[in-house]
């Protein structure tokens, strides 16, 4: 243990990675982090919770109640969320942990258990930001998108989901942020993102420059994280079939021992192997080339191939229920 250590100081010395003790180990830790570094002096500013821009008023160590008045906010359905500020994953813990063996043994609470990397993952805090909890709750593990036939859901508040099509698209204000954050987390973990996926924040990436309150947001994450997200600085670009850096997962910035972040993050039955993953347009249902007995059922005008079923799923389409 002790050479390992030392081994894993020398990588730090010769890359200029820096790994701060405030660095959040956990979800919870992150969101006390956030609130006490980050978000101290957000709750009565104009920027507002990510997905409506109401203001708040702090509680307890990493909670708040929401001034629904002050955005003009409505509740669509559940009053008791409505009421209280959540922790958005941005992008989702469930796409986070899906793509790990630890999900298919036992979900989220076992991978925050039994795999440090998801550990990593969940309490990153440049993933994370303060929303209204019905509208974290509508939004699920949900992809973006754009729904311009979609009517408004929560009086004055611009964010919409489409439950059908599995989409939600967020206020203007924020697709900077929430695009730069989608190539952050994808590059620095290897995450999988659909080419749909990419095209559309590539176009809010340029259409929506990064705000005052972004590059502020960043600098003061980079404080207790040890480092900035590159896509915000302009140190780094996204194009079109990015090659991830990948920097999370060799121990760079974090403080989790390099041997334990190679522990292998996914079975070749979720990626497909290496025929494609089939879905269906027409029912928005996708099928494994493995475990599947519909998959060479699809009608060929309904066929749509996508890599793996992180892709298929990025794109709206859900498991075929008689997948094993």
């Amino acid at each position: 243990m002790k050479k390992i250590v030392l081994f894993f100081a020398s990588v730090i010395a010769m890359t200029g990675q820096h790994v701060l003790a405030g660095a959040p180990e956990s979800f919870e830790k992150a969101k006390i982090a956030l609130r006490e570094k980050v978000y101290f002096d957000r709750q009565t500013s104009d920027v507002g919770d990510l997905y409506c821009g109401c203001r708040w008023t702090w509680m307890g160590r990493s909670g708040g109640r929401i001034d629904l008045k002050s955005c003009g906010y409505e509740v669509r359905a559940d009053s008791n969320r409505a009421q209280r500020i959540e922790w958005e994953h941005i992008v989702p813990a469930w796409v986070l942990g899906h793509q790990r063996q630890c999900w298919q043994k036992g979900g989220r609470e076992n991978c925050k258990t039994s795999d440090p990397v998801f550990r990593v993952m969940e309490a990153d805090m440049h993933n994370l930001s303060p929303t209204i909890g019905e509208v974290n709750a509508d939004r699920s593990n949900y992809s973006y998108g754009v729904l311009p036939s979609t009517p408004a859901q929560y009086g004055a508040c611009p964010t919409r989901t489409d439950f059908k099509q599995r989409v939600t698209e967020p206020r203007d204000a924020v697709k900077d942020l929430v695009a730069r954050v989608q190539f952050y987390m994808h590059d620095r973990y290897g995450l999988s993102m659909s080419r749909q996926q990419q095209q559309l924040f590539m176009a809010w990436n340029r259409m929506y420059p990064a705000s005052d309150w972004e590059r502020e947001r960043d600098r003061r994450i980079a404080q207790v994280m040890g480092h900035h997200n590159p896509f915000v600085t302009g140190e780094r670009t996204w194009t079109l079939g990015h090659k991830p850096s990948r920097e999370g997962l060799t121990g760079q910035g974090t403080s989790t021992p390099v041997h334990r972040l190679a522990e292998p993050p996914v079975q070749v039955a979720e990626q497909g192997g290496s025929a494609p993953v089939i879905g269906n347009s027409a029912s928005k249902v996708y099928h494994l080339p493995v475990g599947c007995p519909s998959y060479e059922q699809v009608q060929e005008k309904n066929r749509v191939s996508f890599d793996s079923a992180v892709d298929a799923e990025a794109a709206g389409f859900r498991r075929a229920g008689n997948c094993r």
